[in-house]
């Protein structure tokens, strides 16, 4: 008996162990990735006409920009990576997303995405475009370019839209208990189309540059697994966490 004890005993720390303790994975890719986004920041800063990656934007630039009198630009999916990217997407991320956590009991996930919008979408985003200031695509009457098909605001890299689609994917991602693999694959999987969709979207526009997009996306990741790695613990606690109002009306089970 004194045996099973002893091994019961060691399972539960186990379990508390893992339940607790924050994954070094988490925080290593959140600081490499951060650091690519960092000296990709430095570079631009130094050289924000032309950075090293120029080639490669101009490629991309004259492949798949829109012109503004053709209608590639403003139906349904390109329309729909513009307002992830705006009002409407800003209000589920950084509001209704964690109201409706704080709701059903997840106050503690709540915080989480909250926090995870401000590193992600204030601090990386918002604190590298005032730094680095790149200028946007540009037209361009000699090789039939176009300069952004919508109202934008100054500095072009990271993109803000890429940079939020990012950090949407990882929250998700971050949100879906680690048991249920399945389902935070096929989310991840989900994800990645939101990112390279997002990508698109933000080029075929002419409001980025490629490398603006590709690294927004790495920023708004970056700042997601910061904040997953520091809320482990207490996203550890609210998953499987029931519902609040579905406790209402139910009776306790009768003694055998």
């Amino acid at each position: 008996m004194a045996a099973r004890t002893d091994t019961v005993q060691r399972t539960d720390a186990a379990a508390s162990a893992l339940r607790t303790g924050r994954p070094l994975a988490l925080l290593v890719w959140a600081l490499v990735l951060l650091g690519a986004f960092g000296l990709m920041g430095l570079v631009v800063s130094l050289n924000a006409e032309g950075p090293f990656a120029q080639p490669i934007d101009d490629w991309w630039r004259r492949l798949v920009g829109a012109a503004p009198d053709g209608g590639s630009h403003t139906w349904f999916l390109p329309m729909f990576f513009q307002y992830l990217g705006e009002a409407p997407g800003a209000l589920f991320m950084v509001i209704l997303l964690p109201v409706g956590l704080a709701v059903v009991g997840r106050w503690r996930s709540a915080l989480f995405v909250f926090a995870s919008c401000l590193v992600s979408l204030g601090l990386y985003s918002q604190g590298m475009k005032n730094l680095v200031d790149r200028p946007r695509p540009a037209a361009d009457d000699v090789l039939s370019l176009f300069g952004p098909l919508f109202t934008v605001d100054h500095g072009s890299f990271p993109s803000g839209h890429a940079v939020a689609a990012g950090a949407l994917v990882a929250i998700v991602a971050a949100l879906v208990p680690g048991d249920r693999r399945t389902l935070r694959l096929a989310w991840w999987v989900v994800g990645t189309l939101i990112a390279v969709g997002m990508m698109w979207q933000r080029t075929l526009i002419n409001a980025h540059w490629l490398s603006d997009t590709f690294f927004g996306i790495v920023a708004g990741v970056a700042g997601v697994l910061l904040m997953w790695w520091a809320f482990w613990p207490w996203l550890q606690r609210d998953y499987g966490r029931p519902v609040w109002f579905l406790r209402f009306g139910r009776r306790p089970a009768a003694d055998a």
